[in-house]
């Protein structure tokens, strides 16, 4: 009786530095112009949030700078990924971030002025989140096309990294400084903060590169891109759980303002602290994804990531102490990172640069949709329920996906 021979051992994923994205020097200059950026982000983010949570007495009010800023990327993906695949990119990213730097000062001077209330910093907000949805599928095609193959993986993760860095200093900043300038000069910080972006897309919209304008329709360019999504399998399975993961986990963001508030009775410092306990956890993952990507397949890297974070939300549930509170957010932050930037690097390296921007937007118009329907949701069971209740649903809701993965209930996305 032969012997059956050995199968072959299937080679091992090398491992991609996290820092070899950076040997390219525009994207290394964007790279720290964003990070910079983001820390405006971020501080805005802190200030929208608590300065609403303070104006407004319902879950489902609060909850509204999540839909405020979600909204705008569901209704203008589709269009904003067919003008990025047709515009010099460079010249439309700098108009781009000058508009929503000029919506930062306007609502700045809302608020320095004495008129801000609910309904016009939820009107700005969504201005604001215009500008990221037409920014959006334009950045994220620019940055994969700026590095080699291999390393978009490297460079999601750092792009994350970046946005996790200023995650930290931006909420814990605004938690120190809210109740001492206010939220007018937070947003301000905002404002100022698109200045050194704005130098970088001046800079290389000025290199004179060539037209990427056709003559295809705004339809047939849509068509393509929406024809090329959706007819291939996988990246079908991408949007299903971009769509169902991200429904669930925005209650974190949409519901701590009410959890800090009206359950843990702390301040905006306190509220601070735990949104940078997050971008904390982040950053820690950005160092320990490369080496785990070489251990582990993405689909099984994706549902850890998913059962972890599943699992912060449900311990939020009845968790009261900081001691408790902190260490759990930054596990799950760890795990945030990792799900974010598995999905999206998998999503940019799904199509060729051509067309990359519209199949983007595809990708952000599915998130913007359950972030958009999540935020609502959860801010009305809430109200209903309590904030308790709305966080153990939701982390069950991201176990559920993530046993739905590792079980073979959803066809692998990766």
């Amino acid at each position: 009786m032969s012997k059956s021979l050995p199968l072959p051992a299937q080679p091992l994923r090398q491992k991609v530095p996290l820092s070899k994205p950076l040997r390219h020097a525009r994207y290394r200059r964007l790279w720290t112009a964003n990070l910079i950026s983001n820390l405006g982000t971020w501080t805005q983010t802190f200030a929208s949030a608590w300065l609403i949570a303070s104006l407004a007495h319902s879950a489902s009010t609060t909850t509204l700078v999540q839909t405020a800023t979600y909204v705008p990327i569901f209704l203008f993906a589709l269009f904003a990924g067919v003008v990025a695949d047709a515009v010099n990119r460079p010249k439309f990213l700098f108009f781009c971030n000058l508009f929503m730097a000029l919506c930062a000062c306007t609502l700045a001077a809302l608020v320095i002025t004495g008129h801000a209330s609910a309904r016009p910093v939820l009107a700005i907000t969504f201005c604001l989140g215009a500008g990221s949805a037409f920014m959006w599928p334009a950045w994220q095609a620019s940055m994969s096309g700026l590095v080699d193959p291999d390393e978009v993986e490297a460079a999601a993760t750092l792009n994350n990294l970046s946005y996790n860095v200023a995650a930290i200093v931006g909420p814990a900043l605004g938690g120190v400084l809210f109740n001492w300038i206010g939220a007018g000069a937070l947003f301000l910080v905002n404002a100022i903060s698109f200045v050194a972006l704005l130098g970088v897309y001046w800079a290389w919209w000025q290199e004179r590169l060539p037209s990427t304008v056709t003559n295809t329709s705004f339809i047939d360019s849509l068509k393509a891109g929406v024809s090329c999504a959706l007819g291939c399998s996988r990246y079908r399975n991408i949007l299903v759980n971009v769509c169902t993961v991200f429904f669930a986990t925005i209650a974190f963001a949409a519901l701590l303002p009410i959890f800090v508030r009206d359950v843990l009775r702390m301040n905006s410092s306190v509220f601070g602290t735990l949104m940078g306990s997050l971008g904390a956890g982040a950053v820690i993952a950005a160092f320990i994804l490369p080496s785990l990507r070489t251990r582990f397949d993405k689909t099984r890297l994706l549902a850890g990531a998913l059962l972890v974070y599943g699992a912060m939300l449900v311990v939020m549930s009845f968790a009261r102490s900081l001691l408790v509170l902190v260490p759990l957010i930054m596990l799950g932050g760890m795990a945030w990172s990792a799900t974010v930037s598995t999905l999206n690097a998998a999503a940019q390296l799904s199509f060729p640069s051509h067309i990359r921007a519209r199949t983007l937007s595809i990708y952000l118009f599915v998130m913007a949709a359950g972030y958009t329907v999540g935020s609502l949701v959860w801010g009305r069971l809430a109200d209903q329920f309590g904030v308790q209740a709305a966080f153990a649903v939701a982390g069950s809701c991201v176990i559920v996906n993530a046993i739905a993965l590792v079980t073979g209930k959803r066809e692998k996305p990766l």
